[in-house]
């Protein structure tokens, strides 16, 4: 075989063409002629995030090369201040090195749009830019409309998009909206949300971004148990004594009282976050990992997901105080600019679940976010029973732990296995140690952000790694128990130390079982 060719019969693939064969999934896609719209572009989010995983889509060659963003703001802004601003986000926060000729090439397609979210003229504008970027661009009536926007703003955005012809589809066109969450802040109100939407854009033009599922590692979770036999012969509650899933992180919510007062780390994390990790933990094999497939397996967990009660003593909820925190004296959330004196708002929460199924009948899944932890982290742990004989002295094992597969989501992304193994020298002394996979060290291309992964997603139409309806909807059903526990409970959160890993009250809530939490 000569390089470069391939010396094969008819129909052999030219491996040298990077146009061949479309089922070669390793292949990366590039989205077609397309345009995207930001409401709220002047937030944090739009600055640090999106405008900066545009221009990384850009840079890997995977935005067509007429792509469109256009900007839309009451600021007094031109294309060019639109622009600038872009230009800043990319330099400050991109991940890719910056390329003159790249940031050229997709500025000439930046579009800004003066206005509020209740003037028929300012969309009416948009609209005809819209129109104008289909000419000059060739975005072929394509595009999505991100909603980086408060939840109460959405109706009155939706009804704009329909009464201005923006969310009108023809023909082969296609027009999408993209929802950040929270998606609601309880059932009823997560349905009322779906009905407004829904009455603007079907619900397969619907993406509601969790950007947690566009994690390489979350992905990561179905490689390592679908394409491996290693692991899901003992993914079961035959070997699998119970799941801890956490997300932790080491800051406070200093300037953030307007989201986050009355909110509350249930609602904001658990019911997304937490509940699609475990979903993706605990659902069976699909029989493909088309979106239809993924979407039914994910629904089908969360169905049989229950909560463990009594609630009293199988959840936790805290809230941080003043005190040391890597080597600063930070304040407590209610010393936070913003914050009620009196706020009962909750910075850590934990519940327990179980599925009531038969692969996980009996495994209890313990769910647990907080903010001013100890550390940064996210990860799942599974956490296997001990083995039913051990032909040592207690002596020999008093070090040994359980056995665990811990999946790292972020930061340092990777999968650690812990189990026992002979301490080296003349006894007989066995002591855990740990087996490490690292991201970072196994491959040499870095992971790309996760809104770099869903937004090309929208961009194609590839919706696996968005929650549909039924499953916000459920996610809420499970939690909204919880909420109600608390509110109606005399007491609020339980205080706990800046630095430190939550309340006593999580401490018994694993100890009634005989269980601990892990410290990351």
């Amino acid at each position: 075989m000569t390089a470069g060719r391939t010396t094969a019969g008819p129909g052999a693939l030219d491996w040298t063409n990077p146009l061949r064969d479309p089922r070669d999934k390793r292949l990366p896609r590039i989205a077609g002629p397309c345009g995207l719209v930001i409401f709220g572009v002047t937030g944090d989010l739009s600055r640090k995030k999106l405008m900066p995983a545009i221009y990384d889509l850009a840079n890997r060659g995977l935005l067509p090369p007429g792509f469109a963003l256009v900007g839309f703001a009451r600021r007094d802004w031109g294309s060019e201040d639109f622009g600038k601003v872009v230009y800043e986000a990319v330099r400050a926060h991109a991940r890719t090195p910056f390329r003159q000729d790249v940031w050229d090439k997709l500025a000439e397609g930046f579009r800004f749009v003066q206005g509020t979210f209740d003037d028929d003229d300012a969309f009416d504008r948009l609209s005809h830019t819209v129109r104008d970027l289909d000419r000059v661009r060739g975005t072929g009536g394509n595009h999505a409309f991100y909603l980086s926007i408060p939840p109460a703003a959405f109706p009155v955005v939706c009804k704009q998009l329909a009464r201005s012809g923006l969310s009108a589809q023809d023909g082969e066109q296609w027009r999408r909206v993209v929802i950040e969450k929270p998606f609601g802040h309880d059932l009823k109100s997560a349905i009322e949300l779906n009905e407004i939407v829904n009455e603007v854009f079907p619900e397969d033009s619907v993406f509601r971004i969790d950007h947690y599922l566009g994690k390489e590692t979350v992905q990561n979770v179905l490689a390592l148990r679908f394409a491996n036999q290693l692991y899901e012969p003992i993914w079961n509650s035959h070997y699998v004594d119970h799941v801890q899933i956490t997300m932790a992180e080491d800051i406070g919510l200093g300037g953030r009282a307007g989201y986050y007062d009355g909110i509350g780390a249930a609602r904001d994390v658990i019911q997304n976050h937490l509940l699609q990790l475990l979903a993706f933990t605990a659902m069976e094999e699909p029989v493909s990992f088309s979106s239809d497939e993924l979407r039914a397996e994910k629904i089908k967990v969360l169905n049989a997901t229950r909560l463990v009660s009594p609630l009293t003593e199988t959840t936790a909820r805290g809230q941080y105080t003043g005190g040391w925190q890597g080597g600063e004296l930070v304040r407590g959330l209610t010393e936070e600019e913003g914050y009620d004196p009196d706020s009962r708002t909750e910075t850590f929460a934990a519940i327990t679940v179980e599925v009531d199924n038969r692969r996980w009948a009996g495994v209890p899944f313990y769910l647990r976010t907080g903010k001013r932890l100890g550390r940064r982290v996210t990860e799942i742990a599974v956490i296997f029973k001990r083995a039913p004989h051990l032909p040592f002295d207690a002596t020999m094992t008093e070090e040994l732990g359980q056995n665990a597969l811990v999946v790292r989501v972020q930061p340092d992304e990777g999968v650690t296995m812990r189990f026992g193994s002979k301490v080296p020298g003349s006894q007989m002394e066995v002591r855990d140690v740990t087996m490490d996979f690292g991201y970072g060290t196994a491959f040499t291309e870095a992971s790309p952000e996760a809104y770099e992964r869903l937004i090309l997603d929208v961009l194609l139409g590839e919706p696996s790694l968005f929650p549909v309806n039924q499953e916000v909807e459920r996610s809420w059903e499970i939690l909204d128990p919880v909420i109600d526990a608390w509110t109606a409970a005399d007491d609020g959160p339980d205080p706990y130390a800046a630095g430190s890993w939550g309340p006593e009250s999580s401490n018994r809530m694993m100890a009634r079982t005989g269980r601990t939490w892990r410290r990351p």
